[in-house]
């Protein structure tokens, strides 16, 4: 009995068939028409469907490089199931090196949409309606905000079984358990059961060749736990695992000046331990920015001038932080060891 057809924006997709199409969404001022870019590897044999998305938000360009770096693997000639690649959601957004739409509005706070809304509403409905309801399982792709950094790490709802066997899978050293937002699209995925992981490492308008050789390995390893790749053969170093924080929170500026951070990425923190000094520019006047809490810092401002009560350190909570500390280092070595830059093009510096 043949396998059925894979039908995505009108376009039937017959198994072993590898497919590029745009989405129609509006058009410009100029009426030069907006797509959304879909690349569809419908595989021989049946498998799970998985679609991995980047630029939901327009300016957090990693995933766009991590998802062409995906799409050239010769590996996916060995595909089961189906791949449905979305490299820029938000086409608007990334023309304009923007996180929102034209109308100010946050794509990733606009679903499940609808076909007669707000331009957020319309792209979200038709990202609902052609990719995420095709699909059993889901990617989703982000950066940190503009001035911020983020360590890899995966954000998914682990009380959920399948996801938090997938979050795990995916091999970045902190998994985070987050709650799902109203009108994301994570929250509209959990509702129709389909398992989704949130991967974030970067910053925005910036690439990151750590954040995007991780998220490519990532992606990987979660097709193979879900038997969409085969397994790997050749033996290799045991890939350190993550570890879980349940919940995490921001240092926030004491007061408006110029800070002097003294924290990494990754770095292992205790409460009370000064982060960096924020003093005006004359520097007769210096704070102290200290931890409210013992953990691992998974985000921080990369810019100096800061405003009071603005966010400068995301700090995750262990129940062991030494343990935590432990596998970002692991994390830094394995990925140096074994996750090599593409074979026929130089890294990204």
């Amino acid at each position: 009995m043949s396998r059925p057809s894979l039908k995505v924006g009108g376009e039937l997709i017959e198994p072993g068939s590898r497919v590029s199409m745009e989405l129609p969404v509006t058009a410009l001022y100029t009426h030069a028409p907006v797509t959304i870019p879909v690349e569809v590897v419908h595989g021989r044999k049946p498998g799970p469907r998985l679609f991995v998305s980047a630029a939901i938000h327009g300016d957090e360009i990693n995933g766009v490089e991590i998802i062409r770096r995906l799409l050239k693997l010769p590996a996916l000639k060995r595909l089961r199931g189906a791949l449905i690649a979305v490299p820029i959601v938000n086409v608007h957004g990334f023309m304009q090196h923007t996180r929102y739409l034209p109308d100010r509005r946050d794509l990733n706070r606009s679903f499940p949409g609808s076909d007669h809304g707000s331009l957020a509403a319309r792209v979200a409905h038709l990202f609902m309606e052609e990719i995420v309801r095709n699909c059993t399982h889901g990617i989703d792709l982000h950066t940190a905000a503009v001035h911020r950094e983020n360590l890899p790490q995966i954000r998914a709802r682990l009380d959920d079984e399948e996801t938090e066997r997938l979050a795990r899978a995916f091999g970045v050293p902190v998994v985070l358990n987050s709650d799902l937002r109203d009108g994301s699209l994570r929250e509209v995925a959990a509702e129709l059961g389909i398992p989704m992981l949130l991967y974030e490492a970067g910053e925005a308008l910036r690439f990151n060749e750590l954040a995007i050789r991780a998220g490519l390995h990532g992606i990987v390893s979660v097709m193979r736990e879900l038997g969409m790749l085969p397994a790997v053969r050749k033996k290799r170093r045991e890939r350190p695992g993550p570890v879980v924080a349940r919940s995490s929170t921001w240092v926030r500026a004491p007061q408006s000046g110029i800070l002097r951070a003294t924290v990494a990425l990754g770095a292992r923190v205790a409460k009370g331990d000064t982060l960096g000094v924020i003093a005006n520019p004359v520097g007769t006047r210096e704070v102290n920015v200290e931890a409210g809490v013992s953990g691992i810092v998974i985000g921080r401002t990369n810019l100096p001038l800061v405003n009071e009560g603005e966010g400068l350190f995301h700090i995750a909570r262990f129940s062991a932080p030494r343990k935590a500390e432990q596998a970002v280092e692991e994390f830094h070595e394995y990925t140096t060891e074994h996750w090599p830059a593409p074979d026929d093009e130089p890294p990204i510096v």
